[in-house]
């Protein structure tokens, strides 16, 4: 699908407007508005390729919780769908999410359900959204469902936003301790080696060391900054390959100080919106699948998939997640209790908030816990430069002073 800029007279008010709209071709473009009540004047392609088109054009996830929740306010108020949808459109300021809603605005006025109009935009609205909108609209609850998607949407953005938040501290330490090395050994060991040459003095060991080092920072400065862009390039393309999402999922759940933090954020998910979609009215096996997508870590969904094997072949949920790896112990007793009482959507639910709660404890935790390691590095490493430039200087003083 493609997107056009427009200009079209409207035809109640005369007024000329100008806009964006998303359509296949100029054909359907004119006719999307057409029957929104404008006559085009003039309809243009915007051709803007590549990766900055993309991004230029790409929804974030704040913009659709927005859009979700102001949608679901308007439904719930009673509002028909064409006319929310066309309220929502007119209130956004955000052009690419204005040209989404505007284009399953004109495939719902064209006769398409919400479910299939929203699955033209799969780059917008994933598996888990539509899912629960197609069983929003069957059931006649679509206020609710769209509640409940905004809810969720808020609360797995909340849970990412913290993880996030719990790791710039330390990168920018390692960007600070980076910057400091850099700094000593391009501006500080050479005035040393040179102190030295001039005295006609031989170089300790360790500051010869850090002399090697700092030559070759200045001479090959340019190799380094290659290998660098063929390395960042290297792990782009191979986290694409099928070995490097294995590899990349396993460390994750491996990693020393974040695999517990990882695991709870894995498992929340699932129960989150295995509890969203079983809540809404999905089939028990059509909510594991669309929960497992949902994940995103290629180890936990194989185990996830073999689950829903077992579920399939007349297991219960508890009994197919009980005993893997990575599932935690919670997830298949709060199933089984669910399961015993009619209520595993509620229950899924709750084991899903107790590891969200835990989820932020480990947070602040592993935050307390990188401050001093990170310091300690800090210390180390400055102070070995340090005293490599330092105790050579001593020792010149020194026989100076003999």
């Amino acid at each position: 699908m493609k997107r056009y800029t427009y200009k079209a007279k409207d035809k109640k008010t005369g007024k000329v407007v100008s806009g964006t709209v998303q359509a296949d071709n100029e054909r359907a473009a004119g006719r999307i508005l057409l029957d929104q009540g404008y006559v085009p004047q003039k309809i243009n392609e915007d051709v803007v390729e590549g990766f900055w088109a993309k991004l230029a054009n790409k929804v974030s996830t704040k913009q659709r919780i927005i859009f979700t929740r102001q949608f679901a306010t308007l439904i719930g108020a009673g509002l028909p769908l064409s006319t929310s949808l066309r309220m929502v459109a007119e209130q956004t300021e955000d052009k690419p999410t204005k040209a989404v809603i505007e284009d399953v605005l004109a495939q719902v006025e064209g006769g398409k359900t919400l479910h299939e109009a929203f699955a033209k935009h799969p780059d917008v609205f994933n598996k888990v959204y539509l899912s629960i909108i197609a069983a929003g609209e069957a059931s006649g609850t679509l206020d609710v469902s769209l509640k409940r998607l905004a809810m969720q949407q808020e609360k797995d953005a909340n849970m990412i936003s913290k993880i996030r938040g719990a790791m710039v501290y330390p990168a920018i330490v390692l960007v600070v301790i980076v910057l400091v090395v850099i700094f000593m050994m391009v501006a500080v060991v050479p005035q040393v080696d040179s102190l030295y040459k001039d005295m006609g003095e031989e170089l300790p060991v360790l500051t010869k060391v850090m002399v090697g080092i700092s030559d070759f920072i200045m001479f090959w400065w340019w190799l380094i900054l290659i290998l660098v862009g063929v390395g960042v390039w290297f792990f782009l393309q191979f986290r694409k390959t099928d070995v490097g999402q294995k590899w990349l999922a396993s460390f994750k759940l491996n990693v020393p100080l974040f695999k517990g933090l990882f695991l709870r954020l894995y498992n929340a998910r699932f129960a989150r919106t295995a509890q969203m979609l079983l809540s809404a009215g999905v089939p028990m096996l059509d909510a594991i699948k669309i929960s497992t997508d949902a994940v995103n870590n290629i180890i936990l969904e194989d185990q996830l998939n073999q689950a829903a094997t077992m579920v399939r072949s007349g297991k219960p949920l508890s009994v197919s997640l009980k005993g893997r790896d990575y599932i935690l112990p919670l997830v298949p007793q709060m199933a089984a209790t669910g399961e015993q009482s009619g209520k595993i959507d509620e229950m899924l639910g709750k084991a899903a908030q107790v590891y969200e709660d835990e989820l932020d404890e480990r947070i602040a935790a592993i935050s307390t816990m990188i401050e001093p390691i990170l310091m300690v590095v800090l210390a180390i490493v400055a102070g070995g430069i340090v005293a490599a430039i330092l105790f050579p200087i001593y020792s010149l003083v020194s026989n100076i002073g003999v």
